[in-house]
């Protein structure tokens, strides 16, 4: 069986010819599934029931089943989707009085081990398919619309407004099936976001982002933390391999053809780590041929993280440094903590293929007996 949310547009009219159909079948199938939020073959009622039939017997609309859903105090709600194995992938929904974001996965745990983040201490299985990416926006869709307050808007009336690749793993590490499902939310004839309103965040596979800038360019985040590289390789280790000033120069090839004339630079506070003056004045200097604005991210807490959030007080002047010289700094609002939905805290249930956690409770143990 052939799972259609699997395919972008190219590919479902191939599938469709394989049977004789029309091009114009691909359209009407992404019609039902994306903008109707329908996967009833039956209930497609343009296309005739020997080609449903047909589709019975070939194809299916197959989503990750609800795990958990929990909806925040601040209204952010997140979902555990299980996506088989004993893995299952959190997915959260941000509403804010002009935008609903959608912060979406894109791999079962994640393999760079950012030393901040939850997800990357949990290991790493398995990237997601298109479909368990896409998916992830379907469920969203349908389940918000059953929310009292959104049950009675058309179709036609975006809740989800902007999409985040901001969840779990990397998302240029699953290259392919993360381009693939963003083409959908960009296709008209699936969610027809604008490329303004995508946006990937990376930890810097400068690589990939070369390809992206030619196959895919939507809104660039980069998730840099830290304003030298011996800092990076410790906090972010991909850094070893692509170090700030190749990553730097990789981000001012992007901005050649990306929707936005900036990048965005993630940089997660951490008290006495990499929140001095010191290091305000040092990422200036390492951004200064980069076109960019900050997003400041107050660390968010997980248990045996090893780390704190800086004060409120260092926060501003460390925003003072970078706002002193003309650059749009924001200070991201932490959204969701109680339900462990915030920048960071999101960590899944992954089956680790790595060992890390193994190696992470043996190391404990021994520093216990010492």
């Amino acid at each position: 069986m052939t799972n259609l949310l699997d395919l972008d547009y190219e590919h479902l009219v191939s599938f469709v010819g394989n049977f004789g159909e029309k091009p114009y079948r691909a359209k009407q199938l992404m019609h039902w599934i994306y903008q109707e939020n329908l996967i009833n073959f039956n209930e497609m009622t343009d296309i005739s029931k020997v080609f449903r039939d047909v589709l019975k017997g070939k194809a299916n609309v197959e989503l990750p089943s609800v795990m958990s859903d929990a909806i925040s105090d601040d209204g952010t709600r997140k979902w555990l989707f299980d996506v088989g194995g004993n893995n299952g992938i959190e997915t959260v929904f941000i509403p804010e009085d002009d935008r609903g974001t959608l912060c979406i996965s894109s791999q079962v745990g994640c393999a760079l081990e950012c030393t901040f983040c939850s997800t990357g201490r949990q290991g790493f299985n398995r990237n997601l398919t298109t479909a368990e990416i896409i998916g992830q926006l379907w469920l969203a869709n349908f389940y918000i619309r059953q929310q009292e307050g959104y049950n009675t808007l058309p179709n036609s009336d975006r809740i989800i407004s902007n999409v985040v690749m901001m969840g779990m793993g990397e998302p240029l590490a699953n290259y392919d099936n993360v381009v693939a499902a963003m083409k959908l939310m960009l296709d008209d004839r699936a969610y027809g976001l604008s490329r303004r309103r995508v946006t990937l965040s990376t930890s810097g596979l400068v690589n990939a982002m070369d390809r992206l800038k030619e196959d895919c360019p939507v809104a660039l985040a980069v998730s840099l933390h830290a304003s030298n590289d011996k800092l990076r390789d410790e906090i972010v280790p991909i850094n070893k391999k692509f170090p700030i000033s190749e990553l730097m120069a990789g981000c001012q090839r992007y901005l050649e053809k990306a929707p936005r004339d900036f990048v965005t630079f993630e940089y997660v506070m951490l008290d006495g780590i990499n929140d001095s003056i010191e290091d305000a004045k040092a990422l200036l200097n390492i951004v200064k041929d980069v076109p960019c604005k900050f997003n400041l991210i107050p660390f968010n807490p997980f248990p045996n993280s090893g780390y704190k959030c800086s004060s409120n007080e260092q926060i501003r002047r460390f925003k003072e440094v970078l706002m002193n010289q003309d650059y749009i700094v924001t200070v991201r609002k932490t959204r969701g903590d109680d339900i462990d939905a915030a920048c960071g805290q999101l960590a899944g249930q992954v089956s680790d293929k790595t060992k890390r956690n193994l190696k992470r409770i043996k190391n404990n143990d021994i520093e216990k007996i010492s």
